[in-house]
This record gives structure tokens, C-alpha cells and sequence, in this order.
């Protein structure tokens, strides 16, 4: 199975300014996996340390941060010739040392022809408080759940995904192969792309026991957040995480803090909600009313969505059923097209949009996203059905005229005028060419 990661980290492996790198990502997105299977194929050795298992680790780097020596200590440890090159060092769960999270400078500056990646739960709150925290020696590498063209692949369906990645924008899908795929987006619906989830789908093929591995991992987060999160921010964080379905369901989706009490203010849950976002669990998409180049500039901190990092996992923590996936389109016409925005969210985070942004006229239209791209903003309104109805779309046309409309539906790939549809197993693909 290609996951895009594999494509990154074999860039950084080639790359001239190579730097020690950071996979950053929620729990279970499947960090060290990746990275040992990167080590397995890409490297003559790979040299596994894992932090939070191996309480020796700590002490060596309090001892030096010089990394010649360290070398010379962990190949000792590991029994493993750690060769400049031809060896990969994986420094796993990295958050429980903050000293060998600096030694990272020292590789740098120092050593830079050791090859070394770092991973770790939690890493992305790590970072920000992280005061020794080693700015510019490092790069970056996001991983996120598997997204639908990869659960694709690990279900053998590579062929569909292969014309998926290879379509062009005025080419129709085959209707038969339409019809398969959004079967198959429902299933995903369900599944999500957490690795584990998945592995528990192709061996055994239970949608129940799929729910039921969700639910452990959600119970893991919630454990997380006790373990590691600021003792007076554990509630709010705790009231924020089960709030996420609760405000999707809404029709107006904007996260609405009176409804957690009526006294609730934004400032009361501000580092919560940083938290979770610094976590990899959440993914906010801020209002833009006024959608000029750039969007960061128009933005509204103050009010925004809040989407879950997992599709699979909404649904899990929404208590919905197989049967409501399986029986015919009632996925996309229950829970308000919560599932389905979620999934938009999702997929293009992990196609590399790094804020999420939507926009409102009024109360009279609403634009589900905006996509900034080649300095143009493009509306892509989300439609949970094969709904042909357009009307925020043609309000925003009136005022803005962009080069193209974006509607993600049921409906087969189609191009009309200067509104594009995509299908929504085909919206990372955005801008077809």
C-alpha cells in the first residue's frame, strides 16, 4: 500500500538540505509503522528506540547531547552499526525526552550525515511548549489517517485509485465504476482511515468489531488528555472533544460555546481547543466574510467549525449504526451532512491545505469551503446527495465571480460553464487539469 508519506520521506532521504525530520500526527495515525517500514526498504539498517518503553534511553542523552558520542552510545544499546547513510536512527515517543528532542539541533548542525527521523503521540503539544525546542534544525513531515484514495489501495482496489490519479477534468467516470466507488466512499464513511480500523475491516470483514476499535481509540485520546494535558485544562478539553458531534449536527455548524452552558465564553476554551488542534485531533475551518487573497488575512478567529481528524472516528463517537451506511443513501441524508463535510475537511488537509476556511453572506448563503490556489480563491459548496441545487454558489458567483464554482456531490465527475463537479471520492483531486 503507497501511502503519500512514503513519497515524503523518500524526498527527505534524497535531499540535499536534509535536516533530522519529525513525522508529526495524532495517536494511532501510524507514525512508527511508517517509519519502520521507510527503514525496512529505504536503509541498509534501521536502529529502533522507543522512548516511552526503554527508560535507559533518557539518561543517555543527559549525559551528552553531542552526537558523535551519542552514536557510538545507541549502537552500543542497540546492536546495531549505526552507519552515516546506510542507517536509519528512529528516536520513537521522542516527547517523554526533551533533551534528545534538542540533540536534534546538534545532528543538525553537527552530524547532519546521520539519518534520523523522530515520532511521537502528543508531539504537536510537545513542540509548542517545548522552550529548547530546535526552530529551523528540523524538517516536518504531517501524517494524518489514511485518506480515501490510500483505503483504496489497502482494500486491493489500486487499479480504481490508479484512473482516479489519473483523470483528467473532461473525462466522465463509467458509470458501473461511479457507482462502485461511491459504495465504497460509504464504506469509508463507516471505516474511516485509521490504520487499525482498517486492518480490523480486511481481516475480518465486521462492521462491528470495526466500531468497536474506534471506540478504544477514542477512549485512548480521552486518556491522553489526563495523562498529558495541563491539570486545569483537562475538563474543558474533555467538554470540547464530546461536543465536536453534537455541534456538526447542527444545521448551522459554527461551534456555538452557549451550547456547552449558557455562561460559556470563547476565551474560557481557547487552550483547549489549541490543544486538541496542536494534538492532531481537531481540525478548525475559520469564517471568511470577506474572501480576499489571503484568506489568513480575512479570517475570523473568533468564529469557526470544528471537524474531528477522522471521519470514522465522527461516526463512532456519534454512536451511528452500520445498517445507516449500508441501506441505500441514508448516510448522506442523516446527521445533516455532518459525516460528509468531516470528510471534505479531512481530505483536504491531507492533501496539503494547511487552514481550513468557509464563508456566509448574511444568513442568506454559505459556502462549505474556500480553496486558496495559484493566488485565486475557488467556493466549493459540499453536498450530501445528487442534489443539483446551487443557490450559495450562484450568490457567491454574483458577488465575487471567480474563475470556477466547486460543488463535491454524488454525482459523476461534470463540467457545466464554469462550475466544476466533483465527485466526492475525487475532491483531493482538486484542480483537475
Amino acid at each position: 500500500m503507497e501511502r503519500i508519506i512514503y513519497r515524503h520521506l523518500q524526498e527527505w532521504k534524497e535531499s540535499n538540505r536534509r535536516k533530522p525530520l519529525i513525522v508529526n500526527g495524532a495517536r494511532q495515525v501510524g507514525k512508527t509503522y511508517a517509519l519502520k517500514h521507510f527503514g525496512k526498504t529505504s536503509y541498509k539498517n534501521t536502529a529502533y528506540l522507543n522512548f516511552e518503553k526503554d527508560g535507559k534511553l533518557e539518561r543517555y542523552f543527559e549525559q551528552t547531547l553531542d552526537p558523535k558520542q551519542l552514536i557510538k552510545t545507541l549502537s552500543i544499546h542497540t546492536e546495531i552499526d549505526i552507519e552515516p547513510h546506510n542507517t536509519l536512527l528512529i528516536l520513537d515517543e521522542i516527547q517523554e525526552c526533551p533533551k534528545a528532542l534538542n540533540s536534534l539541533k546538534y545532528f543538525c548542525e553537527e552530524a547532519p550525515e546521520y539519518h534520523v527521523a523522530a515520532a511521537g503521540s502528543l508531539l504537536g503539544v510537545k513542540i509548542a511548549k517545548e522552550k529548547g525546542f530546535p526552530v529551523g534544525k528540523v524538517n516536518f513531515i504531517s501524517l494524518y489517517p489514511l485518506t480515501f484514495f490510500e483505503f483504496l489501495d489497502a482494500l486491493d482496489q489500486t487499479k480504481s485509485r490508479t484512473l482516479l490519479e489519473n483523470l483528467s477534468a473532461h473525462e466522465s467516470i463509467p458509470e458501473p465504476l461511479h457507482e462502485k466507488l461511491i459504495e465504497l466512499l460509504k464504506l469509508y464513511f463507516f471505516i474511516g482511515g485509521m490504520p487499525e480500523a482498517i486492518a480490523e475491516y480486511i481481516k475480518s470483514e465486521k462492521l462491528s468489531i470495526v466500531r468497536e476499535v474506534q471506540q478504544e481509540i477514542l477512549s485512548a485520546y480521552e486518556k491522553d488528555f489526563a495523562k498529558h494535558a495541563p491539570t486545569h485544562e483537562i475538563m474543558k478539553i474533555t467538554v470540547v472533544w464530546q461536543q465536536v458531534h453534537r455541534q456538526l449536527a447542527k444545521e448551522n455548524k459554527k461551534f456555538i460555546f452557549s451550547a456547552i452552558r449558557k455562561s460559556a465564553r470563547g476565551r474560557d476554551y481557547e487552550e483547549a481547543i489549541q490543544w486538541l488542534a496542536d494534538a492532531g485531533l481537531i481540525h478548525k475551518s475559520h469564517l471568511v466574510e470577506s474572501p480576499k487573497f489571503p484568506l489568513s488575512a480575512y479570517a475570523d478567529s473568533q468564529i469557526f467549525k470544528i471537524f474531528l481528524l477522522d471521519v470514522g472516528l465522527l461516526g463512532a463517537q456519534s454512536h451511528l449504526s452500520a445498517p445507516i451506511i449500508l441501506e441505500g443513501d441514508s448516510l448522506f441524508t442523516e446527521f445533516k451532512g455532518a459525516l460528509t463535510e468531516n470528510y471534505v475537511a479531512q481530505e483536504r488537509i491531507a492533501s496539503g491545505q494547511k487552514v481550513l476556511y468557509y464563508w456566509t453572506s448574511e444568513g442568506t448563503a454559505e459556502i462549505d469551503f474556500l480553496i486558496e490556489q495559484d493566488h485565486a480563491i475557488f467556493p466549493l459548496e459540499v453536498k450530501s446527495g445528487v442534489s443539483q441545487k446551487k443557490k450559495s454558489l450562484l450568490v457567491y458567483n454574483q458577488k465575487y465571480a471567480p474563475s470556477q464554482l466547486l460543488r463535491a456531490s454524488l454525482m459523476n465527475l461534470k463540467l457545466d460553464g464554469n462550475l466544476q463537479n466533483y465527485p466526492l471520492y475525487l475532491i483531493s483531486r482538486f484542480p483537475l487539469k
